[in-house]
């Protein structure tokens, strides 16, 4: 007689514990070493199609059918209570807070309740990669996946099932999975929107499916196999032991914006999942034994509240302390915090609501809290009390919805900014082609030197007064004509459009949002193409990623050595930004004609000037960025007039020393 298959499979709650501990490393704690820890989610995702397709078919082995809608009110059950908690308190202190983290929070409440997040996230635009907006809820993308297939999977089943052999079934799975990844490969390499690829149900399938096929690949197996004895081979301790130890590399190892990571490295860390599984649930494994330690199988039990929690916590906690999102970066003493309250939190979840509604189903729960309406003072106490703190969540969930602004005060300020460009006039013509200042300086038929030296022109012939006994005097502090300058930014130079039209009148500017230093090059080469590039070219390109020599070194060919290049330097919580700054001063120093403005140490002692991101100025940072240009470029303004002086006091020296000869007469 076969052995009746176990009920509860060993080392899946100690995995369940490594997937959460990834993901939840990776968000709390960026800084540390698990580089590409969100694949703890594609774990779960091979955990899930294992767990869920083992179900159904010891369900149909048992009974000959599979009963749907008893399936789907214990899946109900399981995700719902957690996850209305969830949304509902977080929503609540985002409506507390304030500000950014109530952006875009309608959306994602109606992605949450309809089991879509993933399609509704990618439909409003938002990005997993991007760290410009607290999105508060936004690890509930891949559980809008697993829903997804909880819904869809039990509905395909039966087809699988029509194939009679094993092999069959396992080879179907196994080739849909090939299909999900390929396509998702296929979609990165032809440019489509990394966030979509990502969040795709029919693009992150694999792991699923992998579970899939290894269930069909254990079943019935695992019980013909169990060991009398209950001890376990010695080989799965060693295949165990690799395949986890392999798993953690690939969560240290750094992720790329290609099919390397995208999705190679999911694929890899769904099959180390699967190998993980079909070790550790082998009728008397040690590893599974192993894996089911008492620490691991505790996070385990709770993985899904734990989870659910961490990444609301992280996103409002930094938001509330810092102004600034978590994508940004996440202070040490924050992730600790969120950490704890994780763990109380996903603790009481499983407690007091999850637990409950398993076991009593939500009819039940309903009918116990109004017993205890009228019972004891104690009890009726506490069920007022339940009763009252969920009014309150879902009043304050209703009201932060209802408050939520249309977009986050840094595109509001990136919006100003570009409104403020359409609304300047257009530009006049570009100042004739700029002189060498060394040229014009010593050139033999220069005009006589003026009377007068109100302002320093960079094409001007002379540049320098004169005193009246013809000594040449010092020139005045200079300012820059705004039509002899052209910049070229992105989108912080965007918002701060206004402080520059204001602080130089007629300046061209050539602003977008997400451009870096590689796109540089290009764009100054169609300025000068068109013959709009003119004496100063203000470059603001280092706020979204890091920048290399060979960039730098095509802009400066590009802007050509009679125009002086500006490089203003960058301000972001951002983990390169630090090298961006030592790399513009480096090739500054390395290069004439070259000087950086400086924006990063003007804007220091005014971040409050900024938006919610830390990055983008508001009006009055905006006019901190254009003071930081104006004394860049008005540096290398004194720098040229400063040499024509002295070349001038010399040749005036010269000429009281050694009077020329009057010339013979004739």
């Amino acid at each position: 007689m076969t052995p009746a298959p176990p009920t509860r499979f060993a080392g899946l709650d100690g995995l369940r514990a490594i997937a959460v501990l990834l993901v939840v490393v990776y968000h709390l704690f960026p800084a540390w070493m698990l580089q590409s820890g969100f694949i703890g989610v594609d774990v779960f995702f091979v955990i899930s199609g294992f767990l869920i397709t083992s179900l159904l078919l010891r369900e149909r082995a048992a009974t000959g059918t599979i009963a749907l809608r008893p399936f789907w009110m214990r899946r109900a059950r399981r995700l719902l209570p957690a996850l209305v908690l969830v949304v509902t308190v977080s929503a609540t202190a985002a409506w507390f807070i304030g500000g950014d983290v109530l952006v875009g929070l309608g959306l994602q409440v109606a992605g949450a309740a309809t089991f879509s997040y993933n399609w509704t996230a990618v439909a409003g635009g938002a990005s997993y990669f991007a760290a410009s907006q607290p999105e508060v809820f936004r690890n509930l993308w891949s559980l809008a996946v697993e829903e997804q297939f909880y819904l869809l999977w039990p509905l395909l089943l039966p087809l699988f099932l029509l194939l009679r052999r094993r092999w069959m079934r396992v080879a179907a799975a196994l080739l849909l999975a090939a299909a999900s990844a390929t396509w998702a490969l296929s979609s990165i390499a032809a440019g489509a929107d990394i966030t979509r690829v990502y969040y795709g149900t029919d693009t992150h399938a694999f792991g699923l499916l992998l579970g899939v096929a290894l269930a069909f690949t254990l079943h019935g197996v695992a019980a013909r196999r169990a060991s009398v004895s209950g001890v376990g081979p010695a080989w799965g301790i060693v295949a165990g032991s690799a395949a986890l130890i392999a798993l953690i590399a690939v969560a240290i190892a750094a992720p790329t914006e290609d099919g390397v990571t995208f999705p190679g490295t999911l694929v890899a860390a769904s099959l180390l999942s699967a190998a993980l599984i079909a070790v550790g649930v082998q009728p008397g494994s040690w590893f599974g034994r192993a894996l089911d330690v008492a620490p691991l199988r505790w996070i385990g039990e709770r993985s899904y509240g734990i989870y659910l929690w961490h990444w609301p916590l992280v996103v409002l906690l930094t938001y509330a302390l810092t102004r600034t999102t978590a994508d940004a970066g996440v202070p040490v003493l924050i992730g600790l915090l969120s950490l704890a309250l994780t763990l109380v939190l996903a603790e009481l979840s499983y407690r007091l609501v999850e637990q409950p509604v398993r076991r009593h189903g939500f009819r039940g729960v309903w009918a116990r809290v109004c017993g205890r309406l009228s019972s004891t003072p104690a009890r009726r106490f506490s069920a007022v009390t339940a009763l009252a703190a969920g009014v309150l969540v879902l009043g304050g969930t209703t009201a932060a919805v209802a408050a939520a602004p249309p977009m986050t005060s840094s595109e509001a300020v990136v919006a100003e900014g570009k409104a403020a460009l359409e609304a300047a006039s257009p530009s006049p013509s570009p100042s004739p082609a700029p002189t060498h200042i060394a040229d014009a300086a010593l050139r033999s038929d220069a005009d006589p030197l003026p009377p007068e030296c109100p302002s320093v022109n960079l094409s001007s012939e002379t540049g320098v007064c004169v005193a009246p006994d013809g000594r040449p005097r010092p020139p005045a502090p200079a300012h820059v004509d705004g039509q002899r300058i052209s910049a070229v930014g992105d989108s912080v130079m965007l918002a701060s459009a206004q402080g520059l039209l204001e602080e130089f009148p007629g300046i061209e500017i050539d602003a977008e949002v997400s451009r870096s230093m590689w796109a540089g090059a290009g764009i100054v080469q169609k300025l000068a193409a068109r013959d709009a590039l003119r004496d100063y070219v203000v470059i603001a390109l280092g706020t979204n990623g890091p920048v290399d020599a060979s960039s730098l070194s095509a802009l400066r060919e590009a802007v050509g050595p009679e125009r002086a290049l500006v490089l203003v330097n960058a301000h972001a919580p951002r983990k390169w930004i630090s090298g961006v700054n030592r790399d513009l001063a480096a090739f500054a120093d390395a290069h004439p004609g070259v000087v950086v403005a400086d924006w990063t140490s003007a804007i220091a002692e005014h971040e409050d000037l900024l938006a919610g991101d830390g990055i983008h100025p508001g009006t009055a940072a905006g006019r901190v960025f254009a003071d930081a240009v104006a004394a860049a470029v008005e540096s290398i303004e004194n720098q040229h007039a400063q040499l024509t002086y002295q070349i001038q006091l010399a040749q005036w020296v010269t000429s009281r020393t050694f009077p020329a000869e009057p010339a013979p007469a004739r």
